[in-house]
């Protein structure tokens, strides 16, 4: 009787050690994967032309608003549509207008986990506005935005013109150094800024032209155009960087970042750091600890069953 009361937990301590053990090794390697989980994808855009105008109508009063896209896109997507018409009322009798013309007419926004990028590129355009079915209001011959954020590297944002630009039928040379005033009596006036970019810590955008259009053709019912244009615009945001490379030790000569109180400091090797270091050098894992538990936990339980049942026998 008192022999089966002893044995009864002598089994059941081996079963539970080798079970806890078991258990534990998986859990901390289903840790140990989640720590190095990589960061957020970044954020891009791209966008070959936009329009905000107001449209003034000669018999009436109120104002229609122009705002139409071309190739708006956001990570991951891509468009190369090269035409873009629209319809007002109360202009041309509602008939559709021609908006942008071009051969090409390309935006690619891409997004990753270690790159982000939004890029766009016009190519032999010509942009219309209400009231000026002949005459362009601009003409250009190429314009690319580029803008770029990778994770870790500092943003960059890349805007360009190529070759001639004609305004209201007028050839201009644009500058980087302020905008360009074209002024058409009869016509209107055009303020043009070029290669417009702007960067921080981890964003980026790019414009290669923006039009400010104050124009007045008194055809097609309409007085007056106002508002602002703009062509070949890139945007990014750079994604989030990898846990791993947040948590690196500082260089030499550096100080250490500040730690909580509750965690050991930068230069304070906690118990048993080197001791599981050494175990993955030589081929062992992170389960390595849980299993040499176990079996301890198994020496123990046999020892005492052994003393048990020889004290029976005495």
């Amino acid at each position: 009787m008192n022999g089966n009361t002893f044995r009864m937990p002598a089994r059941r301590l081996v079963t539970v050690a080798a079970a806890t053990a078991l258990a534990a090794g998986p859990a901390a390697l289903a840790g140990a994967g989640t720590a190095h989980a990589t960061g957020d994808h970044g954020r891009a855009s791209a966008t070959v032309l936009r329009t905000g105008l107001d449209v003034s109508l000669l018999n009436k009063t109120v104002n229609v608003p122009l705002t139409v896209t071309l190739n708006e896109v956001r990570a991951p997507e891509s468009a190369e549509k090269t035409a873009l018409t629209a319809r007002l009322d109360g202009v041309d009798g509602g008939k559709p207008f021609s908006v942008l013309r071009a051969d090409v007419a390309q935006a690619k926004a891409t997004a990753t986990a270690t790159k982000s990028e939004g890029r766009t590129e016009l190519a032999h355009a010509r942009v219309h506005v209400p009231g000026l079915p002949l005459l362009s209001l601009i003409e250009l011959e190429k314009v690319t935005s580029t803008a770029t954020c990778e994770a870790g590297k500092a943003p960059v944002a890349d805007a360009n013109l190529l070759g001639a630009v004609t305004v209201l039928g007028k050839k201009v040379t644009l500058t980087t150094g302020g905008p360009t005033e074209v002024k058409v009596p009869g016509v209107g006036e055009v303020r043009l800024d070029l290669s417009r970019t702007q960067t921080t810590s981890r964003t980026a955008a790019a414009t290669a032209l923006e039009l400010d259009v104050s124009v007045n053709p008194l055809d097609l019912n309409v007085a007056e155009v106002d508002g602002t244009l703009t062509l070949a615009e890139a945007t990014c945001e750079s994604p989030a960087a990898p846990e791993s490379e947040a948590a690196q030790p500082p260089a030499k000569g550096e100080e250490p970042a500040a730690e909580p109180e509750a965690e050991p400091a930068a230069d304070v090797r906690p118990q048993g750091a080197r001791a599981e270091a050494d175990l993955a050098e030589t081929g062992g894992s992170s389960a390595t600890p849980y299993i040499a538990a176990g079996a301890a936990a198994l020496v123990v339980a046999g020892g005492g069953a052994l003393v048990l049942a020889r004290r029976r026998r005495g």
